[in-house]
C-alpha cells in the first residue's frame, strides 16, 4: 500500500517503522526540515517538506494513488483540515487524530468516521490495567470490513430494540445503562440515554452517522 502521514510526531515514526517493514511505501510531510534531515537517516521513506493542509503540498504525493492518510500532527484543526482536504482530493480513506474529545461530534457531522482520540484510547487502556482486564486489541477481530458503531438512544429509540429498523448487515450486540453492561437479545427494550454498540459494514457508516451523531452531541430528541 501506499500510505501518507501529515506530522513526523512519535505516533508517525512508530507507525512508519513498522509500516516499512510490511513492504508498504510510506510519505511524510512536515513542516520542519530539521525533522526531516534527523529522521531520513532512520526511515527507509520518502518526505516532502510542507503544510499538508495546503493542496500546493498534498497534490505532490498524487492523492488518488494513496491508499492511506493519517493526518497525525500536534494541532487537532490541522488535522481535520487536513483531512478532509485529502478526502477531496481523492485519498481512499483519511485518518485525523485529535485530542480534544469536544471535537468528536464536529468530525461526526463531517463523516470523518475514521476519526481517532488516541487519549481515549489510552484512558480506557489505563482503566482496565486496573480493573485487572486484559486489553485485547480490537482490530484483532474486526478485519476487512467490520466495524462497531455507537449511539445514544434518544426518545425515538425507546422500545423493542427490534424495531430500530437497522440496515443490512447490522446487528445490535451490547448497550450500557447506568453503566452497566447488558446483552442485546429478542426482548431487549432500550430506554432513552441507554448507549447501543452494533456491528456494521463499513458501507453503512455513513448513514448510521447522519441518523444518529446529532443525538450523540446530547440534543434531547
Amino acid at each position: 500500500m501506499r500510505i501518507v502521514f501529515s506530522g513526523a510526531g512519535p505516533m508517525t515514526v512508530i507507525a512508519a517503522r513498522a509500516m516499512i517493514k510490511q513492504g508498504h511505501e510510506i510519505i511524510i510531510i512536515e513542516v520542519d526540515k530539521e525533522k526531516i534531515d534527523r529522521l531520513s537517516d532512520e526511515l527507509d521513506c520518502s518526505f516532502v517538506q510542507g503544510d499538508a493542509s495546503k493542496p500546493a503540498i498534498l497534490s505532490q504525493v498524487d492523492p488518488k494513488d494513496c491508499d492511506f492518510l493519517f493526518c497525525l500532527t500536534d494541532s487537532d484543526q490541522v488535522n481535520i483540515i487536513t483531512a478532509l482536504l485529502g478526502r477531496s482530493m481523492g485519498f481512499k480513506r483519511v485518518v485525523p487524530s485529535i485530542e480534544d474529545d469536544e471535537l468528536q461530534q464536529l468530525c461526526s457531522e463531517l463523516k470523518l468516521e475514521d476519526t481517532i482520540i488516541p487519549v481515549r484510547t489510552m484512558s480506557q487502556y489505563l482503566e482496565n490495567m486496573v480493573r485487572g482486564l486484559d486489553n485485547i486489541e480490537l482490530s484483532t477481530f474486526l478485519k476487512h470490513d467490520a466495524r462497531l458503531f455507537t449511539f445514544v438512544a434518544g426518545k425515538k429509540e425507546a422500545g423493542k430494540i427490534s424495531e430500530l429498523d437497522l440496515p443490512d448487515q447490522t446487528q445490535a450486540v451490547f448497550f450500557y445503562r447506568d453503566d452497566q453492561f447488558n446483552f442485546v437479545n429478542a426482548e431487549t427494550s432500550l430506554k432513552k440515554g441507554d448507549e447501543i454498540v452494533i456491528l456494521t459494514h463499513s458501507k453503512n457508516l455513513p448513514d448510521l452517522n447522519k441518523r444518529w451523531a446529532p443525538r450523540q452531541a446530547g440534543k434531547d430528541d
